[in-house]
């Protein structure tokens, strides 16, 4: 089984996603974040932008995912922000056609609640420094809050 956390940056998912896997013997965390940190290190700077966007993010997920809940004896949990309502079909019938049993939540939060997790951030504070007053993560926040708003 696999254990979708979804949500806007900031609501928890991370936090969640190892206290699950603290209390949920045999279970195991895979951040697809990390295939899109892999993609952003391969591409030249100027061609670094969401890397949601890229189709070979979105397959390399699909694949990795499908090998993980097939090399793993529990729940294999994921915690990652996914609100493209077409990327999400296309992950979620991936992984469906790969015979995964898929669980999916969201936590939701308010844009109030959102902001201040997201200032409590490294980043935020070394963006404040450099003279910006909002990180990537807050600027998606109305984008995250909407698509979450519905089914």
């Amino acid at each position: 089984m696999l254990i979708w956390i979804n949500g806007a940056f900031g609501a928890g998912k991370t936090q969640t996603a190892f206290e699950l896997n603290r209390r949920v013997s045999r279970s195991h965390v895979a951040d697809p974040e990390l295939i899109g940190f892999a993609i952003h290190k391969m591409l030249p700077a100027s061609a670094r932008r969401d890397f949601q966007d890229r189709p070979q993010w979105r397959s390399a997920v699909v694949a990795t995912l499908a090998d993980a809940v097939a090399a793993h004896h529990g729940p294999v949990i994921v915690p990652m922000t996914l609100v493209n309502p077409d990327y999400f079909d296309e992950i979620m019938e991936g992984l469906s056609t790969e015979g995964v049993d898929v669980r999916h939540f969201s936590l939701v939060a308010s844009p109030d609640t959102l902001r201040r997790r997201l200032q409590t951030r490294t980043g935020y504070w070394l963006g404040r420094a450099a003279g910006s007053d909002e990180t990537w993560a807050m600027q998606q926040i109305s984008r995250c809050v909407t698509a979450l708003a519905t089914e």
